[in-house]
């Protein structure tokens, strides 16, 4: 009987080696390059829709959403985003106007999950709403100013402050010889 379960538990141990060893089926497992497709949108490369997605979490959390609610409250979002972030583009300097437009895009958003959520959900997002708002303005801001930033550095390269300077490293002539 001991020798059974000692030759089963080698055969059990051996399979599950060989399975860890065994190459996945993910082209990328294989040792197969796969070519990013540059048609499609990186995250990285989307501001718009990571604002989104980020509201979209946060809102799912604090409302309790199912399944069909966050999906579709992330439909929503996306489109009320894109519409909010054109019109911060559009009118740039001129706040008075984008929250006059945003405001008007939060109502359109207001009216669609109105059919989304419960009774309940929906009194605690409308109570909840400027916490929201705030919290889209506070990430949409953050990433402006990276962004800004990032593009500064680009454009104009400069070497740290305090004290930093782009010099030769020796200032005073080598000895020569013996």
């Amino acid at each position: 009987m001991r020798k059974q379960l000692a030759t089963a538990a080698l055969l059990l141990a051996a399979t599950l080696a060989a399975n860890a060893q065994t190459p996945g089926t993910r082209p990328e497992r294989q040792g197969i390059v796969v070519k990013q497709d540059k048609t499609q949108e990186s995250p990285r490369l989307n501001p718009v829709q990571d604002r989104a997605k980020r509201l979209s979490d946060q809102m799912a959390r604090e409302l309790r959403l199912n399944g069909y609610q966050t999906a579709r409250l992330r439909a929503i979002n996306d489109d009320k985003i894109a519409k909010m972030a054109a019109i911060e583009q559009r009118n740039a300097g001129n706040q008075k106007l984008i929250n006059e437009q945003c405001d008007a895009v939060c109502k359109e958003r207001d009216q669609e999950l109105q059919a989304v959520l419960s009774n309940e959900q929906y009194s605690d997002y409308y109570d909840s709403r400027s916490t929201f708002r705030k919290y889209d303005r506070d990430y949409a801001s953050r990433s402006a100013k990276v962004n800004s930033d990032f593009v500064k550095s680009v454009q104009n390269p400069s070497p740290a402050t305090g004290g930093a300077v782009i010099a030769p490293s020796r200032t005073t002539p080598a000895k020569s010889g013996r």
